[in-house]
């Protein structure tokens, strides 16, 4: 029997689909690489006094002391705000979670064992000023070993949309510091009272209602001693040493006078006096980043998020900030949308692999020496991780050396005095150029649209696979055309009608 047009156009479109599933499935690296069989008790660090000395060793992965399996802390997403939750780790094994968020982020152990969490719930009743229903956004305490949610500040905003409460971290006097994405400011909260804050318009040129789009996406904040703090402004590639009382005293990634195209994107930064120019730093050194750790001694680690890379960045002697290290493969996974990067004491790095629904740890190679698939164990969502901490030491920060070239808020750059501050910490090991698999020199490698879909599909669907890309969406999307060409045609043929090229 002779096969119409229409039904050989559907065999092929379906024929396509599964090409392109088996074959990608075939061909994907296990997403279980590495493993904790081998784990060691790492060096006697923080406590300490001496950092690792060996950068270019091949650590394996970093143990908790007393303890035969790897502790690690996840803040989840889940989905785009839905489904997150807060869940520890024993090895691969879940030990306890919290589900009682549509997102949690920034997550970190405080001294006392309880569990800090950055969150957002998209619709609640408790909306003070504004209209019922709203979204509530802030943090939490937890207790650990049961997730119960023993205290929370939090506050209503408009929409869950770029306004969640990405961040907070414990100041080390009591307080908390935490990022308002709503209002771009950085608060510090002690008892319950606000008692400083830092707003963006002090140095980024500001619409009259910051609340009204997503201007910077403040994303980070961490405390790094002396009343200083390292904040990621997403939007704007640019990481800020805070001080309180001075304001910004340097800069990580200045405007270089370059494109600002990527900062202006979608209605972003905000050009007040028209001029066309915008504070926006270099896409090719840090590209919408996340949680950047200051390492100390002028270093700094970033997720790059959007060049799909982990980056370390050093200070030079003339003040400006260069990539020297680089991981953008894990396992044989492409890194994609990595949002947390921890340097820990044996040298490894703890990655959270965002869309790939892993935490992944590497060593100064960028070798997986061990991993976990968030993805599997998140019982409702796609498991999209936004941070990981390994504990007891979660992301520890060397403290800020004063920035021998920072500059003040009042842009005469005039230099600070950069002997203020006193180094309470050890630093981290630092990489250098000779280690890392990724490039220093970010490429730009999104495919238009096509890049776009994936992403939405990643964060959307939990079945959607982490080997699945552009390529495998675009072979999937012709398939599914000729499906729909064949249905057509055959259903036409059914009916009589002749279409050119039907005998």
């Amino acid at each position: 029997m002779d096969v119409s047009r229409g039904s050989a156009l559907a065999l092929l479109g379906v024929g396509l689909f599964l090409a392109t599933m088996v074959v990608g499935a075939a061909t994907a690296p296990s997403g279980s690489t590495g493993g904790v069989d081998e784990s060691t008790t790492p060096t006697a660090f923080p406590n300490g006094t001496d950092a690792p000395s060996d950068p270019g060793g091949t650590a394996a992965p970093s143990g908790t002391p007393g303890s035969d399996e790897p502790r690690t802390l996840v803040g989840n997403q889940g989905g785009w705000v839905t489904h997150g939750s807060v869940i520890a780790f024993e090895g691969r094994e879940v030990a306890w979670r919290n589900t009682q968020a549509d997102g949690y982020f920034e997550v970190s152990r405080l001294d006392n064992g309880s569990v800090l969490a950055a969150f957002a719930n998209e619709s609640s009743d408790d909306c003070g000023d504004l209209s019922a229903p709203c979204a509530r956004t802030g943090y939490r305490i937890l207790e650990a070993g049961s997730g119960e949610i023993l205290s929370e500040y939090s506050f209503p905003v408009g929409s869950i949309t770029n306004s969640e409460v990405h961040a907070a971290d414990a100041t080390g006097d009591g307080g908390i510091v935490y990022t308002d994405m709503d209002a771009e400011r950085v608060v510090v909260v002690e008892n319950g009272t606000e008692v400083w804050e830092w707003s963006a318009s002090e140095l980024y040129e500001a619409p009259a209602d910051p609340t009204s789009r997503d201007w910077l996406h403040i994303n980070d904040v961490d405390a790094i001693g002396d009343g200083r703090f390292i904040v990621s402004v997403r939007n704007a590639n640019q990481i800020l040493i805070l001080e309180r009382g001075e304001g910004v005293v340097e800069v990580i990634n200045e405007d270089d006078g370059s494109s600002d195209a990527n900062c202006l994107k979608d209605g972003r930064l905000y050009d007040a006096d028209g001029d066309g120019d915008v504070r926006c730093g270099d896409p090719a050194v840090i590209k919408e980043q996340h949680n950047p750790q200051w390492l100390g001694d002028g270093a700094v680690l970033v997720a790059d998020s959007e060049n799909d890379r982990v980056v370390e960045l050093h200070r030079t002697d003339d003040g400006d900030w260069e990539p020297v290290w680089a991981v953008d493969r894990a396992g044989g996974i492409d890194l994609t949308w990595p949002r947390d990067a921890d340097r820990l004491p044996n040298g490894n790095t703890l990655i959270a692999d965002s869309r790939n629904r892993r935490v992944v740890e590497v060593n100064p190679q960028g070798e997986a020496v061990w991993n976990v698939s968030v993805g599997a164990v998140a019982r409702t969502g796609p498991g999209i991780v936004y941070e990981a901490d390994r504990l007891p030491y979660g992301e520890y920060a060397g403290s800020y050396d004063g920035g021998a070239t920072a500059t003040p808020t009042d842009g005469t750059g005039t230099a600070t005095d950069g002997g203020t501050a006193t180094p309470t910490k050890t630093p981290l090991p630092r990489m250098t150029a000779a280690n890392g698999s990724g490039a220093l020199t970010a490429p730009d490698d999104d495919i238009p649209l096509l890049s776009e879909a994936v992403a939405g599909l990643q964060g959307t669907f939990a079945w959607v696979p982490i080997w699945f890309g552009e390529l495998h969406l675009a072979a999937t999307a012709l398939g599914l055309l000729f499906v729909l060409v064949g249905g057509v045609d055959y259903l036409l043929a059914a009916r009589g009608v002749s279409l050119p090229g039907r005998e």
